[in-house]
């Protein structure tokens, strides 16, 4: 879309403006949304982070060194830092810790194998909750992950096989909560508080891997049940914990809050724009033609993949990159893996504030700050990793700065293309979102088999510069698409009709709770019908 097209854009959000005046957000109902939000994400991504730092203590690395030596009987490993590897603080009884016999394919493959259910629980997902509603998809499938996370140990030491099945049921459930959060704050979010809102809620994903490193590298060494059993044992047991928190406090629009505030309800309906969402979501008809012939559509879809490819490739792998190729030891490299998160973190929060204070302001429309802030999360971190392959082990300060920017800074993406769903088709949000990201999901699988056939033989610098090569690549490809093709504008295809007398009465009914004005009201729609 031309730069000049997204004007329309902010002339829609100024007459969409409510005439009513903003409540505050602090202390509100939508913030306690958030908030929630927030946590169960930090468990979305602990439970799925989990098993990349505890793989390097599963596995028993002395003995795939063994398996992958050469006729010579020599280590094929890479020698390039052998002389610094202690000064890191490896050691061989680190490196034999693990009991599991997996080759670095195999390894790869169990890493990649949570994103074959990724894959394919999000389309289903996103319907479900435009029709039914996000709250309970969201609570009921991490219900199941936790229960998955706590049986890992054991189907891990059973068979690889077994362990690759759950892994693909963890998938399948954690991929639903996105797009069953999209459905949510497309009822919840006003226009002019979305970015910060939903880049605060989904920020817990970096929080989960910036709680989830460190403590996986430290309950892998010193953890009760034999180590690393634990990392699973207490990331489950803290999502059942959260999952039922949720179900009870959670409600899918501020109609059928309990606890929200007449003037919180008024201000969130009166923000939202127009037919863009009903409380009837059964009778909603998803124009699923036009949504697949839609090119901002298709601008989000590839700006999605463009992001997951270069995320998933250091997500699943840096814990290996800091071990084999820094050298640092695994209590080291949880916490050193959890260092990008934290940065990237700030810069979602940062990046979420900033983009609403410039559309509020009017300095830029939605549209040209989607696209901006998508562009600066991408080609700048492309920078960073092609900078980062050019950097070994004798330079540990350096790598880490490199990996910290590179990683967080893709950050600013949250407000860019990832918020870009609830623009464009607020009512579809869950189902944009759950066709974007799985079709995202299919990097998830496939870059962590790509970067473990290539780093296969040495785990060398020269092998890993060419995996940072293609994920830069993909990266610039990304944001040049999403530029040319993305809108801000809300699409006419996902305008929902709803008539005043409708939507009148959904109001009445959220202030009225008492039983006979419901009855009432069942009385009055089932006329009008």
């Amino acid at each position: 879309m031309a730069l000049a097209g997204d004007e329309k854009d902010e002339n829609n959000e100024g007459a969409e403006g409510p005439e009513i005046e903003a409540t505050p957000l602090l202390a509100s109902s939508r913030l306690g949304l958030a908030i929630i939000g927030f946590l169960g994400f930090i468990n979305v991504y602990a439970v799925r982070v989990n098993l990349s730092v505890a793989i390097v203590c599963m596995v028993n690395q002395t003995a795939i060194r063994s398996l992958t030596a050469g006729d010579n009987g020599t280590d094929s490993g890479s020698d390039e830092c052998a002389a610094v590897s202690s000064d890191n603080g490896t050691s061989s009884d680190l490196a034999e810790m693990g009991s599991l016999e997996w080759d670095k394919t195999t390894q790869g493959t169990i890493l990649g194998s949570f994103f074959w259910g990724y894959l394919f629980g999000q389309v289903p997902a996103g319907w479900f909750a435009t029709k039914f509603g996000g709250k309970w998809v969201y609570g009921i499938t991490m219900l199941i992950a936790a229960v998955a996370t706590v049986f890992t140990p054991l189907l891990a030491e059973a068979h690889y096989i077994a362990l690759i099945i759950v892994r693909v049921i963890l998938g399948a459930v954690t991929g639903m909560t996105f797009p069953a959060m999209h459905a949510i704050w497309g009822n919840w979010a006003p226009p002019l508080e979305r970015t910060k809102l939903m880049t605060f809620t989904y920020a817990g994903a970096q929080v989960g891997i910036v709680i989830g490193f460190p403590l996986s590298g430290f309950l892998c060494k010193y953890g009760f049940a034999g180590g690393w059993p634990s990392i699973f044992y207490v990331t489950g047991a803290f999502s059942l914990i959260w999952a039922v928190a949720w179900i009870l406090l959670v409600s899918d629009s501020p109609s059928t809050h309990k606890r929200i505030s007449d003037a919180e309800r008024e201000y969130i309906l009166s923000s939202l724009q127009s037919g863009s969402v009903t409380e009837n979501k059964r009778d909603i008809r998803v124009p699923w033609l036009k949504i697949m012939t839609s090119l901002p559509v298709y601008a989000i879809i590839i700006a999605n993949v463009a992001s997951d490819w270069g995320a998933y490739t250091l997500l699943t792998n840096i814990p290996t990159y800091i071990s084999e190729v820094l050298k640092f030891d695994i209590a080291a490299n949880g916490l050193v893996s959890a260092l990008p998160y934290i940065a990237f973190w700030i810069v979602i929060n940062l990046g979420g504030w900033v983009a609403d204070f410039v559309r509020d302001r009017k300095l830029l429309t939605t549209g040209v700050t989607r696209k901006a802030f998508n562009a600066f999360g991408k080609i700048l971190p492309a920078i960073m990793l092609i900078s980062l392959g050019y950097v070994d082990c004798s330079q540990p300060t350096v790598a880490i700065a490199l990996l910290v920017l590179a990683v967080s800074l893709t950050g600013t993406q949250y407000s860019g293309f990832l918020v870009n769903h609830v623009d464009i088709a607020p009512a579809f949000a869950g189902i944009l979102f759950g066709i974007s990201n799985s079709i995202a999901a299919v990097t998830g699988f496939i870059s962590p088999v790509i970067v473990g056939v290539i780093t296969e033989e040495r785990q060398t610098r020269a092998e890993w510069q060419i995996v940072f090569y293609v994920a830069a690549a993909i990266y610039i490809f990304g944001a040049v698409f999403y530029i040319i093709f993305a809108s801000g504008e809300l699409q006419p295809w996902a305008r929902v009709e709803t008539s005043g007398t409708t939507r009148a009465a959904n109001h009445e009914l959220a202030v009225n709770s008492e039983g006979e004005n419901l009855k009432m009201l069942q009385e009055g729609e089932a006329t009008k019908v």
